[in-house]
């Protein structure tokens, strides 16, 4: 399964980098194929263990306010790892012609 998220505190600021970098911190020291960007952090694993990691992220997140802002979506196909970089490459390829 791939998890795409976006978490950050409502109300704390201008700057949400601080609680963003708490987060991905998390994501990162997961062990979870991971992936971050400018809008989403994507991970990729088991449900059990992505949602863990979501809701860890999310109580990090709080810690720097008393509200906080998540944005989920999953793709869910049993069965297949190594997606967060093979929809990827099988769309560069498309692309390339082949």
């Amino acid at each position: 399964m791939l998890i795409a998220f976006s978490v950050a505190p409502v109300g704390s600021g201008d700057s949400v980098t601080a609680a963003v970098a708490d987060a991905v911190r998390i994501v990162r020291e997961s062990g979870l194929p991971n992936h971050t960007d400018s809008m989403f952090t994507t991970l990729e694993g088991e449900w059990d263990e992505c949602m863990d990691v979501v809701r860890r992220a999310t109580e990090a997140v709080g810690k720097h306010g008393n509200r906080v802002s998540l944005v989920l979506k999953a793709d869910i196909r049993p069965g297949h790892t190594g997606e967060l970089t093979g929809k990827v490459e099988r769309l560069e390829g498309r692309l390339a012609g082949s």
